[in-house]
C-alpha cells in the first residue's frame, strides 16, 4: 500500500465508526458496513473486483453485529476495512477461498484493535464531562461545543486514525519482504478456505434463523436455492417466479381471482 493509501483507508476507519463527524447515519451504518467498506477499499486499492469478494462475506457473517447499551463487542468498521485491505495486500495469488479466510484473519486482528481503542476513547472522553461541566456551570452555553464536538471528535479521530496508521504501515512492511503467498504452507492456505467458508455459512445461518420463521419457509428457501444452483436462473428470474407462485398461493387461500 503506498502512504496515500494507508491515510484514506484510515481516514474511512474513522469516518466508519459509531458518533464521527459524518454521523451515525452516513457512518456507522453506511461507511462502517462491510459491503461499503469493502467498496471503499477496493475503489483506493484500485481492485474493487477483488474487494467485492471478501466484502460479501464479510457482510453476510457481520450481518448479525450489534452494540446493545453503547457496548462494542467488536469494531466493525476497523474489522471490514482492516480485513479487505489485508486481502489485497497479502492475497495476491490466491483464490476467492483463500481470500476470504485471509479476510476473516486480518478482521480479527482489526476487530480487536478496534475494541480496544473503543475502551481507550471512553477513558479518554471522561474528563470531557468536567469541561461541558464548568461551561454549565458558567452559563456560557455557546462553547458546549468544544468538548462535545470539536474535543469529543479530536480523540475518536486520535484513537482510531493513528492505530489504524500503524496496523495498515505494518502490513505493508510486512508484505514487502516477500511473496505472502509463498511463504505460507499449503495446509495453511487449505485451512483458510475452509475456515472462510465455515464463516461464511455460519454468516448465513445467522441470517436464516432470522428469516424463516416457520417451518414452511425452509421449503421456499430450498426451492430459490435449486432454481439457481440446478437451473441456473438469475435472481431476476428468481424474483419472477417467487411472485408468480406468491399470486397462485393468495388465489389459492382466499379464493380471489384478482389480486388488488
Amino acid at each position: 500500500m503506498t502512504t496515500l493509501q494507508i491515510i484514506l483507508v484510515s481516514l474511512f476507519i474513522y469516518l466508519g465508526s459509531i458518533g464521527s463527524i459524518v454521523g451515525n447515519t452516513l457512518g456507522w451504518y453506511n461507511l462502517g458496513r462491510p459491503l461499503v467498506a469493502s467498496f471503499v477499499v477496493g475503489l483506493i486499492m484500485g481492485d474493487v473486483p477483488t474487494a467485492m469478494i471478501v466484502g460479501i462475506p464479510l457482510q453476510i457473517m457481520y450481518m448479525g453485529n450489534v452494540t446493545p447499551g453503547g457496548a462494542v463487542a467488536w469494531d466493525l468498521s476497523y474489522a471490514t476495512y482492516i480485513g479487505t485491505a489485508g486481502a489485497l495486500v497479502f492475497g495476491k495469488g490466491m483464490g476467492a477461498t483463500e481470500l476470504i479466510g485471509l479476510a476473516v484473519v486480518f478482521a480479527g486482528i482489526g476487530g480487536l484493535v478496534g475494541q480496544l481503542m473503543w475502551n481507550v476513547s471512553y477513558a479518554a472522553c471522561l474528563p470531557l464531562n468536567r469541561v461541558a461541566q464548568k461551561y454549565a456551570a458558567a452559563g456560557e452555553t455557546k462553547k458546549m461545543f468544544i468538548p462535545n464536538v470539536v474535543l469529543g471528535q479530536a480523540i475518536g479521530f486520535v484513537v482510531r486514525f493513528v492505530p489504524a496508521i500503524i496496523v495498515l504501515t505494518s502490513m505493508t512492511a510486512a508484505s514487502a519482504q516477500a511473496d505472502f503467498a509463498t511463504l505460507i504452507p499449503g495446509w495453511v492456505t487449505t485451512a483458510l478456505s475452509v475456515f472462510g467458508g465455515m464463516m461464511a455459512a455460519l454468516g448465513m445461518g445467522i441470517i436464516l434463523s432470522f428469516l424463516l420463521k416457520e417451518k414452511y419457509h425452509v421449503v421456499i428457501y430450498l426451492a430459490g436455492f435449486i432454481l439457481v444452483t440446478y437451473f441456473k436462473l438469475n435472481t431476476m428470474a428468481v424474483a419472477v417466479v417467487a411472485i408468480i407462485a406468491a399470486i397462485l398461493y393468495y388465489i389459492a387461500i382466499t379464493g380471489k381471482s384478482e389480486v388488488a
